[in-house]
């Protein structure tokens, strides 16, 4: 397939453009087109629930995948796709909060969801550009050297494969780094298409553009869906990113979503083989990918929470000026954002939903490793289900809650919500609908609050700003022309529609009257 870059200008006009999707064939799945029943029913299609589901019908268990969109087209489709149990400087301050049995856990668990990849890769013989290499996180700043010199004790004394260097062959003035070895990358399109294929016939199905709106408990569980049809399982895990419901987990109070942007470039400084990320902030991630004849190299930075930044189109003009400056940047290839789920104490939510409900299970809170994670919990819910334990089900418990690693996360979170929703509720908003195009305005009308926003053919879009999961109102992102949730993540197009959850139901344009909210708090 030829891939499709996109031109660069400052006003950002074209559309933001994922490498992993451009260079990749979009799938066909059917949408759901009758009731079905099934033994486990799959919500999600990014790596952890095509994850989950190839392993789960290798065990004998018919499974059906219920895809919102087209397979692998979220998060999954918008990663660094960097496969290392080296999450930032992560093992010193797990030792310190969770105690070193538990850290030594989250390393041995990550290493071992590597090995995984590896091997599907190797049984499969799927092509996806996969590539051992190792991991750096390296700093500038001689204030961090120390953070870095004990996290490599720390890993090391973990078992982990840690070492120190003081050279790297970057453009920067790198101070110090610790470096994993036998970590990976890879395409992680082409990788999870080639499984999702294993996926379907004897009795299994992958099913897409069809949204599960809510889940209603019995003897069976029973997934209502948008396309007005039902399926009925002994058993259901929940792979949508945030999740859509809540079964009195409460999840809302314990997850926030955070945003990061990428760049893929051509440039002149030739990139030496590995995967970097500094300490320090603000955050810089540093991958190559094979394009073409030769490299592209992704820059991956400006994290903040989902909705707090007024103006996103400035984080890639930040990146391309980096880019510039530091890589000798000839050409602007491909740029695309993501979010992902951050939870209190860094560590995901992986098996039962709540200690409630032992038919239904969670995997989310990735902290922007899913390519790790989303296997690693593929792995544990996959025990859980064929074993009926995991050795790593009580450190990844969604049902946990460790005081000193989390109670201060807590607090600052839920202040935070409560903030931006009677924030997002008084603000003033202006009476003027003189909107230029490629412009969004917040305005007033009699029915309430509306986002509205022209369009390049000069149509005017004007959407209720109540978010349909708990009522918060939406911000505009400029640089992808949506409508943000500083609360808890969910995503709308400016017409109104789900581009990412926890909510299930769009927005309503301002003739169609008010919005749904629901939240699925409550079984």
């Amino acid at each position: 397939m030829k891939n499709k870059e996109i031109p660069f200008n400052d006003t950002f006009q074209e559309a933001p453009n994922s490498f992993w999707l451009a260079s990749t064939e979009i799938t066909n799945y059917p949408s759901l087109y009758e009731n079905i029943e099934t033994e486990v029913a799959i919500i999600g299609g990014g790596i952890a629930g095509i994850t989950v589901a190839s392993l789960l019908k290798r065990e004998g268990l018919k499974v059906v995948l219920i895809e919102a969109n087209r397979i692998t087209q979220g998060t999954t489709a918008h990663t660094t796709a960097k496969i290392t149990s080296q999450h930032d400087l992560t093992y010193t301050t797990l030792v310190k909060k969770m105690g070193e049995e538990k850290a030594r856990m989250y390393g041995e668990s990550n290493q071992s969801a590597i090995s995984l990849i590896s091997d599907i890769i190797k049984e499969n013989q799927i092509s996806c550009d996969f590539s051992s290499r190792p991991a750096y996180i390296f700093t500038e700043d001689e204030e961090y050297l120390e953070k870095i010199k004990a996290e490599v004790k720390t890993a090391k004394n973990l078992g982990l494969p840690a070492s120190f260097t003081e050279t790297l062959q970057l453009p920067l003035n790198i101070k110090g780094a610790i470096r994993f070895d036998n970590q990976a990358q890879f395409h992680p399109r082409k990788y999870l298409l080639a499984l999702a294929k294993s996926i379907p016939l004897n009795g299994s199905y992958i099913f897409e553009n069809t949204r599960v709106l809510d889940i209603e408990q019995g003897k069976k569980l029973t997934l209502i869906t948008n396309q007005n049809k039902k399926v009925t399982a002994e058993k259901v895990i929940i792979c949508s990113h945030f999740p859509f419901y809540d079964g009195l987990g409460f999840y809302f109070t314990r997850i926030h979503t955070s945003r990061s942007y990428i760049i893929g470039i051509k440039t002149k400084e030739k990139i030496p083989d590995g995967m970097f990320k500094n300490a320090e902030n603000p955050t810089l991630s540093l991958r190559t990918q094979k394009y073409e004849d030769g490299e592209m190299l992704l820059i991956v930075g400006a994290d903040h929470k989902t909705g707090e930044n007024k103006d996103t189109t400035m984080h890639y003009t930040n990146l391309i000026n980096y880019a510039k400056e530091t890589f000798k940047m000839e050409k602007l290839l491909y740029r695309w954002s993501t979010q992902d789920c951050m939870t209190l104490d860094n560590v995901p939510y992986i098996g039962n939903l709540t200690s409630k409900t032992p038919n239904i299970y969670v995997a989310t809170g990735f902290g922007k490793w899913g390519m790790t994670h989303g296997t690693l919990s593929a792995m544990i819910i996959s025990d859980l289900i064929v074993k009926g334990k995991s050795p790593y089900e009580e450190l990844y418990s969604p049902s946990r809650f460790t005081p000193v690693a989390s109670a201060e996360n807590f607090v600052i979170q839920n202040l935070d919500v409560a903030k931006k929703f009677i924030g997002g509720k008084i603000a003033p908003v202006p009476n003027n609908v003189d909107i230029p195009i490629g412009n969004s305005k917040i305005i007033e009308a009699e029915a309430g609050k509306f986002g509205a926003y022209r369009d390049q053919e000069e149509n005017l879009h004007l959407v209720n700003l109540t978010c349909t999961h708990m009522g918060c109102s939406p911000v505009w992102n400029s640089a992808e022309k949506s409508w943000d949730c500083p609360c808890h993540g969910s995503r709308f197009s400016y017409k109104g529609d789900i581009l990412e959850g926890p909510a299930h139901e769009p927005l309503m344009q301002l003739h169609e009257g008010p919005n749904k909210v629901e939240p699925n708090i409550i079984p």
